[in-house]
């Protein structure tokens, strides 16, 4: 059971997810990214009123999920992982309901090996927990000291906080957390997570059977397209990589990054092969997302483009669980926030970085209540294809979104038939 974990996740996370017919000639539209400045509607005097945030982000630079092959190894060892002392809090980590933490049989997976040096795959660094504290200050600029939106201690009834079940998004979640609060807490931090069948946090191969059977065609097929498999021959032949091995460009990026990020040696004959790594890694996951093909998308991150925007309905009609609350946090992985970009439209054919965000704000104009969507990406606002300005009407960006959106039902009714969707 390890190892079917194991193969699901390192398929659906190091290099999951799925793409479409090779991007890799496309250019990022001109008038996608709209303002890297904050908005103005951090003063009092702008037309608009926060009401809600939701914030999806990576987790921080971690150890490599695997090492290149036949090569000279890194050195990942444990004082690697020491916590920063401005990054402990006190919380604790449940269910969804409240309930003790579920097991967690991709983390099992991680801890069936070692690197060497004597750590784990997969694990949260000192460096990415700084990191994750970095992004946590940069939404206490935002949120705390331009705008008074959130109260400066946190208070679960105001903030919510989920993560996959895995140790190095858990612990990225409390580096945000310590970094938005600066430590300031009357009440322990739940972090909540799902059992891993029904995670929703990332595209889910296991739990999933149409995803499985559609995401293992695209992704063994990925490594054969004509140009991917010529460069990745070339390389292997570089970096002297046994052609038996089984490597591809998204495991050999995955490694070639965590080492730059902490300055640990790569291999000399990657200096030269760095832009092409990144280009074929794109390249590669996204023909294994093919966000031309709605149902790949739809079945990778419908669940949580859905319950994005439920909690912007639950906030206007008055019904979250918690009357109060302002701000839900969503701790993830490179292989949500890329479809998810995707099915925004707003996919800039970049790796997102360590600790890249994507913000959901939720607006209302002071004189008309009428009511906008915000979106931005890594701290710059973004113009989503479908809406008529960086303030989306919010009907507009429903209709955006409608396109990939799924119910639980809905989803769990597609995952488990042969067919797949039919087209409304």
């Amino acid at each position: 059971m390890r190892s079917l974990w194991g193969k699901a996740f390192i398929f659906g996370s190091v290099s999951t997810a799925f793409g479409s017919m090779l991007w890799s000639q496309q250019k990022t539209e001109p008038d996608q990214v709209a303002s890297s400045c904050p908005s103005s509607d951090t003063d009092p005097s702008s037309p608009y009123e926060l009401k809600l945030v939701q914030v999806l982000f990576r987790h921080g630079a971690r150890t490599p999920l695997r090492s290149i092959p036949d090569v000279v190894e890194a050195q990942w060892v444990p004082t690697l992982l020491d916590p920063p002392h401005n990054t402990h809090i006190n919380y604790v980590v449940t269910d969804l309901h409240g309930g003790p933490r579920p097991p967690a049989p991709v983390e099992d997976s991680y801890r069936t090996n070692l690197l060497t040096g004597g750590t784990y795959p997969g694990q949260l660094t000192t460096v990415g927990m700084q990191q994750l504290y970095e992004l946590g200050k940069r939404l206490r600029r935002r949120y705390i000291e331009d705008s008074n939106f959130l109260n400066t201690t946190f208070s679960p009834a105001e903030v919510y906080v989920r993560s996959t079940n895995i140790v190095r998004t858990i612990e990225s979640a409390k580096c945000l957390i310590a970094g938005l609060f600066q430590q300031k807490q009357k009440e322990i931090v739940p972090i909540v997570t799902s059992e891993a069948e029904s995670e929703i946090l990332y595209p889910n191969y296991h739990g999933c059977k149409l995803l499985k059977t559609l995401g293992s065609h695209r992704w063994a097929e990925s490594a054969t397209l004509p140009d991917i498999a010529a460069d990745l021959q070339s390389i292997q032949s570089a970096l002297g990589i046994a052609a038996h091995q089984r490597v591809d460009f998204i495991l050999i990026r995955d490694d070639m990054v965590a080492r730059e990020t902490h300055g640990l040696p790569c291999p000399p004959a990657l200096d030269t092969w760095r832009n092409k790594v990144e280009q074929r890694a794109v390249d590669m996951i996204c023909h294994v997302f093919e966000p031309s093909n709605r149902e790949n998308l739809q079945l990778s991150v419908g669940p949580i483009l859905h319950t994005l925007v439920d909690n912007i309905e639950a906030k206007l009609q008055g019904t979250l669980s918690e009357p109060n609350r302002r701000l839900f946090l969503y701790s993830v992985h490179d292989t949500t926030l890329i479809p998810c970009l995707m099915a925004l439209g707003i996919f800039d054919m970049r790796w997102p970085p360590y600790a890249a965000d994507i913000t959901v704000e939720l607006h209302q104009k002071k004189q008309t209540n009428e009511t906008f969507v915000k979106v931005s990406y890594t701290g710059q606002d973004q113009l989503l294809p479908g809406c008529s300005g960086v303030y989306c009407p919010l009907q507009e960006f429903k209709q955006v979104v409608s396109a990939y959106s799924l119910s639980s039902e809905l989803y769990q009714s597609i995952c488990d038939s042969t067919g797949g969707l039919t087209e409304p």
